[in-house]
């Protein structure tokens, strides 16, 4: 398991690291979050990419891990420009040290969507009543 390796490559995040995503990862590399769901190394550094394009100064902070087995557990932090995402993810380590699965697990409602003015509202109101 390259877990120190992995956990580097997503705090040094940046679009002149993404190749490095080929070190850590296997080519049919799963990558899953409240709202995506990919199948290869590719797609997945098309994202990275794109957030890259998007947001101002994306940085991920690893505070946190537990291992079992093939499974390492790691809590992190994600900010950037107006944004503080809290999470933990599920990585799977293949047979070769790299990883075969990236689960991502944030509560997409009270830290995305209860921010968006009218939706973050209504979200809130049901809350209220749940």
């Amino acid at each position: 398991m390259q877990l120190d390796a992995y956990i580097s490559f997503w705090e040094n995040l940046s679009p002149a690291t993404l190749p490095q995503l080929e070190a850590v990862a296997v080519e049919g590399f799963k990558f899953t979050d409240p709202f995506n769901t990919l199948t290869t190394r590719a797609d997945v550094s098309a994202l990275l990419a794109r957030m890259f394009a998007k947001m101002q100064n994306p940085k991920f902070v690893v505070t946190g891990r537990a291992v079992n087995g093939d499974t390492a557990y790691l809590r992190w932090v994600f900010t950037a420009k107006g944004w503080r995402l809290e999470g933990m993810s599920e990585v799977v380590f293949g047979p070769d040290g790299r990883a075969v699965s990236h689960a991502d697990h944030w509560d997409a409602a009270s830290q995305v969507y209860e921010k968006i003015p009218l939706l973050g509202s209504v979200l809130r109101l049901l809350k209220r009543f749940a």
